[in-house]
């Protein structure tokens, strides 16, 4: 059972806890990760590209010209796919590019993100996290008590207007709540900051 110190926004730790084995513990299922995050970029993806057939395109209701007697080849219509102007042959139409993934599978590769960065030692507990101002240089320096350079993903139970506005001017740091974090985000930041109620959120989640 893996044990982390928990730390306030000082960088002081106040205490430690014990993490859910079957959660924070297990060996990182290579697979299924790469099958949910493929998944969850997939269903990014707008789809919305579209081109027009010969059948769309303004024009081309009358015959060019006769049928037989030009010397040129026959034509019926100055909308072909080979004309200019003309319709696209096998073009892209509006479609969804989403991947069906099973609920268990899409929890395994949750636990399996989780258990990489313990593995990693790139986890870190806060017993809360709040801000008297929505400033960035406040979550700057509660950054800097952490101790924590790169990317960083911060999960929070609930988070307030305070700390997500001064979150959101940081280009390396995400600020999310716990509920909401996808696997590929997980995944994606070097590191992740956990406050305790969103270490409770995954053990009774996901234990």
């Amino acid at each position: 059972m893996p044990k982390l110190n928990v730390y306030n926004q000082l960088g002081e730790q106040v205490s430690e806890v014990a993490l859910n084995d079957a959660i924070f513990g297990i060996t990182p299922n290579q697979q299924v990760i790469y099958d949910v995050v493929n998944a969850q970029l997939a269903a990014m993806r707008q789809g919305t590209s579209k081109t027009k057939t010969r059948a769309e395109v303004s024009g081309g209701g009358k015959k060019p010209w006769r049928q037989k007697g030009t010397g040129r080849a026959r034509q019926g219509s100055i909308r072909s796919p080979q004309w200019k102007g003309g319709g696209i042959v096998f073009g892209p139409t509006p479609r969804s590019y989403a991947v069906k993934v099973n609920q268990k599978v899409k929890q395994l590769a949750l636990r399996s993100a989780l258990s990489y960065h313990v593995l990693e030692n790139q986890l870190t507990v806060v017993d809360s996290l709040s801000l008297e101002q929505p400033k960035t240089k406040l979550f700057v320096e509660v950054l800097n008590n952490l101790k924590l350079e790169g990317k960083t993903l911060v999960l929070v139970g609930e988070a307030d207007r305070n700390l997500m506005l001064a979150a959101s001017n940081l280009p390396t740091t995400l600020l999310k709540e716990v509920s909401q974090a996808s696997v590929y985000e997980i995944l994606k930041f070097k590191n992740v900051v956990l406050t305790s109620d969103a270490v409770k959120y995954y053990e009774e989640v996901l234990g």
